[in-house]
């Protein structure tokens, strides 16, 4: 698990990069906040959290599947990545943050996220 990357993933500069096409300026990765949120957006108060689908437990996704071998030891470790993504977005949205959750499966189709996007960001 160390080779796993935690920033600069592929689903992350997809996110970006459409933003950045957007004309959207942000901030990445905000040790300040709780979790370290992905991409900030301090001028909207918004935040981008972009999540992998096996990692945080995506529900009914086919990139979701949970390995068969050592199933305790992974149901256990995703379940706390749920818990843990929960605590923070709590924390956040009490600061007064907006959040929005894209998911690693969201981001291949690239005009359904520019209009997700758009929708949180200008709504």
């Amino acid at each position: 698990m160390l080779a796993v990357k935690g920033r600069d993933t592929a689903p992350e500069l997809r996110v970006r990069c459409v933003l950045h096409g957007m004309g959207y300026r942000f901030r990445l990765h905000r040790k300040g906040l709780p979790g370290t949120p992905d991409i900030v957006l301090p001028r909207h108060r918004k935040i981008v959290l972009v999540h992998g689908c096996f990692w945080h437990g995506h529900e009914n996704c086919k990139r979701a599947t949970r390995p068969v071998n050592n199933a305790v030891t992974w149901s256990a470790k995703i379940e706390g990545n749920r818990r843990r993504d929960q605590r923070n977005i709590d924390a956040l949205s009490a600061l007064g943050w907006d959040i929005l959750v894209v998911w690693e499966c969201e981001v291949r189709d690239t005009p359904r996220l520019e209009a997700c996007l758009r929708a949180f960001l200008e709504g």
